[in-house]
């Protein structure tokens, strides 16, 4: 028995443990394999084209009949400064030097576009069990149409006054991202990278500060980890980087063995790669663009100029400029099919839990 089910009342599911969505890493047969478990099961579509989401999600659906996640990214479009942008292709012009790169970019261009009106209408039409957004909520006029179409709407916060504002704006359930959490970090307000709460900290004063089920994220990989989010307040958890080492998941063999060998000391918050705040293995690239406290072109343009130094890393088989995305508890990772991990870690937890 868990302690509170206001979570799992809320999203129809049995055990109250959500993947996270992990865009790029998260594919369907993983959300599935966690749906089908018991769990949510989550899709990361915030860099995905309107092209692919419908099949994407369509995939999904067709391999589970339970609940389900499609996460989605509300930023602004880029602003364009040929200032920040100069700087940029100072700072990282030697590395494509380096790596005989000669198509240095002068201006970034989004990779992909905010969530809008077409994918507004593509998910009204999808319908998904649950749909959540990192960087804040959507629109107001957005979270009734999603409503009103039967959905649920989750949002992370990574501070106790953004998850004060998600409350206010209706979220049915807020995601507390602690600075442990691996990926693109949740903040409304990209501040530098070096300001963040921990999960411990953060997870009980936002339990206090609203009135909705609260899902502790972040540095959470084990049943230790889903038991002292409970004790901490919370109604669940969200778990990413555990699920990486999942055989379904899409990641790379150096990612993998990145993982494998991973420590606590392992990551670092950057702004390096995409323009916002992301935890990701350190590396000669992120520790050369943090050593000068400078602003980068706005996310998602600043893949403009770190993609085809992360592209070329790829095919070197070298870290110096890959942008692998984990959270500070990988080494507590288990290398199991997406099922056997989800139900070892409820078996875990259930009997921390049971002891007391």
């Amino acid at each position: 028995m868990w302690p509170r089910t206001d979570l799992i009342d809320l999203l129809n599911i049995e055990q109250p443990i959500i993947q996270a969505p992990m865009a790029g890493s998260g594919t369907p047969a993983l959300a599935a394999a966690v749906s089908n478990a018991g769990g949510l099961g989550s899709l990361g579509c915030g860099s995905m084209s309107l092209e692919n989401l419908k099949p994407e999600a369509n995939e999904l659906r067709a391999a589970t009949n339970r609940p389900f996640n499609l996460n989605f990214f509300v930023h602004s479009d880029p602003k364009e400064s040929p200032e920040i942008n100069a700087q940029t292709r100072a700072r990282v012009t030697p590395f494509y030097e380096e790596l005989g790169l000669i198509d240095i970019p002068v201006t970034g261009e989004s990779p992909f576009d905010p969530f809008n009106a077409d994918m507004l209408s593509a998910l009204l039409e999808i319908k998904p069990a649950v749909i959540s957004f990192h960087y804040g909520p959507p629109e107001l006029e957005v979270m009734k149409a999603l409503k009103d179409a039967g959905c649920l709407v989750l949002c992370s916060a990574t501070t106790v006054a953004e998850a004060k504002s998600l409350n206010a704006a209706g979220v049915d359930a807020i995601i507390a991202q602690g600075w442990e959490a691996g990926g693109q970090r949740g903040a409304f307000d990209t501040s530098f990278e070096d300001v963040g709460v921990g999960t411990m900290a953060l997870d009980p004063q936002v339990v206090d500060a609203v009135n909705v089920p609260v899902v502790a994220a972040g540095g959470i990989a084990d049943g230790r980890g889903i038991a002292a989010a409970f004790a901490l307040g919370a109604s669940g958890v969200q778990i990413g980087t555990a699920f990486l080492s999942c055989p379904e998941a899409q990641v790379s063999e150096i990612h993998r063995t990145a993982l494998r060998h991973a420590s606590d000391e392992d990551t670092r918050l950057t702004r390096a790669f995409s323009g916002r705040p992301a935890r990701a293995k350190n590396n000669r690239y992120i520790e050369v663009m943090a050593e000068h406290r400078t602003r980068f072109p706005d996310f998602p343009s600043m893949y403009s100029f770190s993609r085809p130094l992360q592209e070329k890393s790829v095919a070197n088989e070298d870290l110096d400029f890959q942008f692998l995305l984990y959270g500070q508890a990988a080494a507590l990772n288990r290398e199991l099919p997406a099922d056997e991990l989800f139900r070892t870690l409820v078996n875990e937890a259930q009997s921390i839990l049971g002891s007391k």
